[in-house]
């Protein structure tokens, strides 16, 4: 029954935050910020594939939802796609200046792991330059594609387009969606849970990937 009544407490406590986040004027620059900075590392930073950034930009259009009105939805799209542009061309820009370098280096081998590379690479070959933009909807891709773009020297306005395009697709779709699912009433009587429920689904994969690295470690030990 304590189990019971202290899970149930948890929640409210978590749901009580959302709100204030929501709510206060004082924290949104936080949440512009927090965002941000998440958006830029996964997805200019080749060796962070594995951060939930669309899962993160949902749950952030669904506290919008909740603000009433006080968390622009609008200027959120138009700040954090900007910054998604931004991000991918530094990723591109670190591709073609180090991406024969970057791979070999021990540590971030593990991280960047060669089947990564391996998806990108089919990706592109199946895709062509379109790979750009579709691989934003898709995770660990997302963050590998544009390092693979500069790596492979494609040519600079063409990525420029398609990053353009994709990135700020990529953000208006997960914020929109999450804005729409965060109006319905009954999602709003349950926000805490389902959001931190799709949090944690997107890092399962991570989760999964550390595990097993920790088995194959354990079995060449």
């Amino acid at each position: 029954m304590l189990t019971t009544l202290s899970i149930f407490g948890f929640f409210d406590q978590i749901n009580t935050i959302f709100k204030q986040l929501a709510q206060t004027p004082s924290t949104h620059v936080w949440i512009y910020v927090g965002l941000g900075l998440l958006i830029f590392v996964e997805t200019g930073l080749v060796i962070f594939p594995f951060l939930p950034g669309d899962s993160v930009l949902f749950f952030v259009g669904g506290l919008a939802a909740l603000s009433n009105g006080k968390l622009n939805i609008i200027l959120l799209m138009l700040i954090m796609g900007l910054i998604a542009f931004i991000a991918n061309l530094c990723n591109y820009e670190i591709g073609r200046r180090f991406g024969e370098v970057i791979p070999k280096v021990k540590w971030i081998s593990r991280i960047l792991k060669p089947q990564y590379m391996d998806e990108a690479h089919k990706f592109f070959e199946k895709w062509g330059t379109w790979a750009i933009f579709l691989g934003r909807f898709m995770p660990i891709i997302r963050t590998v594609v544009p390092f693979v773009a500069g790596t492979g020297k494609m040519p600079h306005k063409k990525f420029v387009l398609f990053n353009f395009l994709g990135g700020f697709a990529w953000v208006i779709v997960a914020l929109g969606a999450g804005y729409a699912f965060g109006k319905n009433t009954w999602v709003q009587a349950h926000f805490e849970i389902i959001m931190l429920a799709i949090v944690v689904v997107s890092l399962l994969p991570a989760l999964i990937g550390v595990f097993r690295g920790v088995l194959a470690r354990r079995k060449t030990a």
